[in-house]
Order: C-alpha cells, then sequence, then structure tokens
C-alpha cells in the first residue's frame, strides 16, 4: 500500500513543483490580508490620492508578498518548494528594491516624514524573518507590529504626509487582528508542517466520545483564518470603493 500523501504545507499551497510554487510561496490568502491594511490606512485620510494609493499597495506587496516571504522560504524551506535558492535570493532583493525605490518616490512627493517609515521596512523583513536581535522581534507582538499596524501608519502618512489618531486606533485594531492571525496559523502550522501523526479522543460528560485525528484539530483553526482573510479583505475593499468613486 502507498503512503498517504505528505500534508500540504499550508491549506492555500499548490500541489509542489513548477509555477504552483510560486503560488504557495506568495501566501495568497495572508498577502491580500496585509495589503488590506494599507488600503484601510489609506482610506482613513481625509482626502484619497488613489496614485499614492496603488504605489504603497505595490511598495508592501514587493516588501512583504515578494522580499518576506522568499526569504522566510530561504530560511529553512518551510514551505517545501522546489524554488532553486538563488531565484529566492533574487526574488528577495528584487522585491526590497523595489519597494526601497517606491518609497524613494515617495519622499519626493510628501516629504522627509516617510523616512523612518522606509528605514523601518527593510528592518522589520530581514530582523522577523531571520530571527534577527535574539528574536525580538519573531513573536506574536513583533508580527502584530509589523504586518498589522505598520502597514496601517505607513499608507495613512503617504496620503497626508503626518499621524492622527484615527489611523493610531486602527492600527491597534489591525495589530490585535495579526496576533489573532498568529494564534491560529502557529498551531496551524504545527499539525501541518511537524506532527506526525495525531491520535485520540474527546469524552464527552455524557459517556460518549469524539475521535481526534490531525483533520479534527486543524479545521476550525484554518476555517477562522479563511473567514478573518476574506473578512479583512472585504471590508477593505468596500472602503476603497466608498473612497474612490
Amino acid at each position: 500500500m502507498d503512503p498517504p500523501p505528505e500534508p500540504r504545507a499550508a491549506y492555500y499551497a499548490a500541489r509542489p513543483g513548477g509555477w504552483r510554487d510560486w503560488w504557495t510561496l506568495l501566501h495568497p490568502p495572508y498577502t491580500a490580508w496585509h495589503l488590506a491594511y494599507v488600503v484601510i490606512g489609506a482610506c482613513l485620510a481625509p482626502v484619497v490620492n488613489a496614485t499614492r494609493l496603488i504605489g504603497t499597495l505595490l511598495a508592501f506587496f514587493f516588501a512583504v508578498g515578494l522580499a518576506a516571504h522568499a526569504l522566510d522560504e530561504l530560511h529553512g524551506r518551510p514551505l517545501r518548494t522546489r524554488i532553486p535558492s538563488a531565484a529566492l535570493v533574487v526574488v528577495a532583493g528584487v522585491g526590497l528594491a523595489g519597494s526601497i525605490a517606491l518609497g524613494v518616490v515617495g519622499i519626493a512627493q510628501i516629504g522627509w516624514v516617510l523616512v523612518p517609515f522606509l528605514v523601518v521596512g527593510p528592518v522589520l523583513v530581514f530582523a522577523y524573518n531571520f530571527e534577527m536581535f535574539g528574536g525580538v522581534i519573531h513573536n506574536e507582538l513583533g508580527f502584530a507590529a509589523s504586518w498589522g499596524a505598520f502597514p496601517v501608519l505607513t499608507a495613512y502618512v503617504a496620503q497626508t504626509g503626518r499621524l492622527a489618531l484615527a489611523p493610531l486606533i486602527a492600527a491597534v485594531g489591525a495589530a490585535a487582528l495579526s496576533a489573532a492571525q498568529r494564534a491560529l496559523s502557529t498551531p496551524a502550522r504545527l499539525l501541518r508542517r511537524q506532527s506526525a501523526d495525531v491520535v485520540g479522543t474527546i469524552t464527552l460528560t455524557d459517556g460518549g466520545t469524539i475521535p481526534v485525528d490531525r483533520s479534527v484539530l486543524l479545521a476550525p483553526l484554518e476555517q477562522a483564518l479563511r473567514a478573518m482573510s476574506w473578512a479583512v479583505v472585504l471590508l477593505a475593499a468596500a472602503l476603497a470603493i466608498d473612497r474612490l468613486r
């Protein structure tokens, strides 16, 4: 009898090989989720500049969707893709270069207030993915601040050249959502990528039992992640449609 197929590294991961590895590398629902924070931050501005919003979205796609995910895969192959290491290095370099270039264009248009964001962004990408500074950023708080709060604040400043109370509150909300995302995805990754088997039962108060395996434990975690990713993206889309019409 053939052994059962190895579980996919993530619920959105495609079958290994070819272009499918690149799809998996992009973490499509999570990339869209964090880009949605950019839209939310920008849409809090009194006047939304569509060109600046698109530029900010592209900068974060290059930094997070490409560079951060390529570096993460380079560091231990958690997604088990067959993408050559050299290609991952190139993608990470192009992603960071594109993000920084867009940031420089933003500084020319908006002013030096964007400089701290341009500096902090690449630092967060490297520090989180390579667990630098003793792993002080590679934790729930660091994830929430880096991929939740930071996009909201950056997008608002890119629109207005300043900060305000509303984006600060929204940044805390985005950080809380990102913390919830990590709290769900961490055990989901453990089950998918590191567990050889799961065997057990739940004993009910009436004496009945429910068998427990990997799929039983994974289902509520990944259903919540799917629902949350769609919810944040749709909320951002609604705001963009309303503000840009």
